[in-house]
């Protein structure tokens, strides 16, 4: 089998395709990167090593796909990841629609023109915030947690978030180029006739991960609490209690290659894809855990709403554990302490994430 995976100096990306690499026998993978993000230059070697064979390229220009050969299937792991992006100085709304979305039509006319299957890797931002920041909550433990005893909006349950969650405006601009990108993908596959799956991730998140504020949040906090560098609890009254749910990009690679294998050409073709509940840690906790693995660091509270800002997420995955036996290999503890021996044996890597 071909596989191409757009974004592959990625950190999702290439770490992807290594999992598929090490599993999968009589496999091939081609990939294509423009290496925008800081620190995507370092996997290229890696990829070599693995036999990867890489194009530099911009899924932006339709002539870069002429350098790409034919495959059987396309990963669909590059994009801008930040929620914040369009919003923020040094990357406008304009270049996140082109990166998001316009890139996407030339991944779907390739598909299209050799009749490739698509794997669109999606994100929980397609959801609702209006919807998100009413839902009934409560604190516990340092961190908010869904009331389940409280009358629950449909698409959402003591799980977690499903797919039929509301995706009402606003969204973000970051999450509407995905929403817009998945609706494309299901036209085409089914205008052209190539099967399209869509997986809406939670946080993504191991070693290798480049971090920033607005991006990679798990390796950038523990990365800046192990060199003590300045951190923020950043709104809901500055207490750190927001939760996220995280997984590791393995237990994303399992997933993947079920449903490659799925011979089903029809029903549903969105999945949820997350940690879920027993993976789940707000800011406070995870602070808690990084004074106890490096040392007391305590971040600064900063009340200030931001844009798009959440208090509480948790993916539901049931969707993809009945209809492909799709269980997580990877507890949070395992994925924090990888990332701690990373930050270990690589004490510059926020600045080759970019940061100063």
């Amino acid at each position: 089998m071909k596989l191409l995976i757009t974004g592959i100096c990625g950190f999702v990306g290439s770490s992807l395709a290594q999992a598929l690499l090490e599993s999968r026998a009589g496999i091939s993978i081609s990939g294509i990167d423009n290496l925008m993000r800081p620190g995507s230059e370092l996997n290229r070697a890696r990829l070599r090593e693995w036999g990867v064979a890489l194009v530099h390229g911009d899924l932006r220009m339709a002539s870069d796909f002429e350098a790409l050969p034919a495959v059987d299937w396309v990963i669909d792991a590059a994009a801008n990841p930040s929620v914040l992006a369009g919003i923020q100085t040094g990357f406008s709304s304009r270049q996140l629609i082109e990166h998001n979305l316009g890139s996407v039509v030339n991944v779907l006319e390739y598909c299209k023109s050799h009749k490739a299957g698509l794997m669109l890797m999606s994100t929980s931002r397609v959801y609702s915030v209006p919807a998100l920041t009413s839902l009934p909550l409560k604190a516990n433990g340092g961190a908010f947690c869904l009331d389940e005893s409280a009358n629950l909006p449909p698409g959402i349950s003591g799980q977690g978030i499903g797919v039929d969650f509301s995706t009402s405006a606003p969204i973000s601009l970051y999450g509407s180029t995905k929403l817009a990108a998945e609706a494309l993908a299901l036209e085409y596959g089914a205008a052209f006739d190539f099967p399209v799956w869509i997986n809406r991730c939670g946080v993504l998140a191991g070693a290798g991960q480049f971090g920033t504020p607005d991006q990679g949040i798990f390796s950038y906090w523990i990365n800046a609490h192990a060199r003590r560098r300045p951190l923020r609890f950043i709104g809901f009254d500055g207490t750190g209690k927001q939760t996220r749910d995280v997984f590791h990009p393995r237990d994303l690679a399992v997933l993947a290659a079920a449903q490659i294998n799925c011979q089903r050409s029809n029903g549903q073709r969105i999945y949820c894809a997350g940690g879920g509940r027993l993976n789940s840690i707000s800011l406070a906790q995870l602070t808690a855990w990084c004074d106890r693995r490096f040392g007391e660091h305590a971040p600064t509270a900063d009340t200030r709403p931001r844009p798009y800002d959440i208090p509480w997420m948790v993916m539901d995955s049931s969707d993809a554990q009945r209809d492909f036996g799709w269980r997580l290999q990877f507890p949070i503890a395992n994925i924090l302490e990888e990332i701690a021996q990373h930050s270990d044996q690589n004490p510059d890597w926020l600045e080759r994430s970019g940061l100063q």
